[in-house]
């Protein structure tokens, strides 16, 4: 397993143990006060175990090797569960917390009863801290995977969600009690906007995305820069994982060239794009004779 993908893991089991000890942490709080922000928080971080553990599953299942069936692999595995965490994000939290926030806002509810408030800001307190362990851990990681990208932009939500609770139940007790469904509201906002942003990165992925403009041109002069290589066409890019791609493309080699010095050539080509990134790639190399001056001004994909 490649360090990458152990630090994902690492941080995804990471969120997913925490997750369920800030939920026992929530539900308990609930039961002692009878708060019924600590039972929506509670159950908000319930959906969390099972996104978390989804995601953990998915970047699991996303290393299995080639097989008679996926024959470029399972990397794909990790933006299908970004995909659906992403729906999630959008169909359950966000909703829930628009469902509850504008109840309250119109029916004029009171969220907890005021001697309560300690008890409830202090768990509230006690949950932001924790979940700054895996959010530190991954945004320290210099390079994430789909899922863990995900896993990010999830413990970010959890983070706000936790401060406009805090935010709210603190104004209540100073004496606005609309203050806790506005802040509601708008942390369903940002959860939407961030949910329906990590939707459309990830269909992007799963429908055959490139290399990023600054990436291509790399990959590009990685090509150029092999002996023997005139030119090359017809570069074609996708990402099946992160760190692995699908790459197919024709090098013009010298005309009249022996077939074995071609082939070597396309050999050399096809290494020096497999270690282009940390793996596993698939590439595909045509060789071509070299084409004439009028039609090779520029060596771009076509």
């Amino acid at each position: 397993m490649s360090t990458g993908h152990q630090a994902d893991e690492q941080a995804l089991r990471l969120s997913v143990v925490l997750y369920v000890a800030v939920m026992a942490l929530k539900l308990g709080a609930w039961w002692w006060t009878g708060v019924m922000t600590l039972l929506a928080e509670g159950l908000h971080t319930l959906s969390d175990v099972f996104v978390s553990g989804f995601l953990l599953i998915a970047a699991r299942w996303s290393r299995r090797a080639p097989d008679d069936t996926h024959h470029f692999g399972y990397g794909r595995a990790q933006y299908v569960g970004a995909l659906v965490a992403s729906v999630l994000f959008i169909s359950f939290t966000a909703f829930e917390l628009y469902r509850e926030g504008l109840t309250r806002l119109v029916g004029h509810e009171v969220a907890h009863p005021a001697k309560d408030v300690p008890v409830a800001l202090g768990v509230l307190g006690a949950s932001m801290l924790i979940a700054l362990w895996p959010l530190v851990s991954l945004l320290r990681q210099k390079q994430r995977g789909a899922a863990a990208r995900a896993q990010l932009l999830e413990l970010v939500n959890d983070e706000l969600g936790l401060l406009a609770a805090a935010v709210g139940t603190a104004l209540v007790l100073a004496g606005y009690p609309m203050a806790d469904p506005l802040a509601s509201l708008v942390v369903a906002t940002i959860i939407l906007v961030n949910g329906i942003s990590l939707f459309r990165e990830n269909l992007s992925y799963l429908l055959g995305r490139s290399l990023p403009g600054e990436d291509l041109k790399r990959l590009e002069d990685v090509v150029r820069a092999v002996p023997g290589v005139r030119g090359f066409h017809r570069l074609r890019v996708e990402q099946l994982a992160p760190g692995s791609l699908h790459v197919e493309l024709h090098v013009e080699v010298p005309r009249g060239m022996v077939i074995e010095e071609a082939n070597d050539i396309a050999e050399d080509v096809t290494t020096a794009i497999t270690t282009f990134t940390e793996g596993p790639n698939f590439v595909t190399v045509h060789v071509d004779p070299e084409r004439p001056a009028e039609l090779h001004a520029s060596t771009k994909s076509a």
